[in-house]
């Protein structure tokens, strides 16, 4: 299981970005996928988190992020709205699958002020 983070960037303060997060291999039953961010000397921490129809997200990301899934593309999205400066941080996709925990690369997301 392989999972493929892309949409990263360098963004002003107030805009937008849309990460996507993409699982493939084989038999793929993905029980939960979500988001995970880490910033720059700060502990790994939960952004968005779809688990069988169910959304959560983190305090700090709500009412400005959206996390979406298509089933049919296995991939899952990050629409992230106003974005601040201390979202700045590397951004992991994260998914269980048939019982085991697989991460992707991470995505570097920069939000100059």
């Amino acid at each position: 299981v392989q999972l493929q983070a892309s949409g990263g960037g360098l963004v002003q303060a107030g805009g937008s970005l849309r990460l996507s997060c993409e699982a493939s291999g084989s038999q793929l039953h993905i029980d939960a996928i979500g988001w995970y961010r880490q910033a720059p000397g700060k502990q790994r921490e939960v952004v968005a988190a779809i688990s069988r129809g169910t959304t959560n997200y983190g305090d700090s990301v709500k009412g400005r992020v959206t996390i979406s899934r298509d089933n049919a593309k296995n991939t899952v999205y990050l629409e992230m709205n106003n974005l601040k400066s201390e979202d700045t941080g590397v951004y992991y996709c994260s998914a269980l699958i048939g019982g085991q925990g697989y991460w992707g690369q991470g995505t570097q997301v920069t939000v100059s002020s």
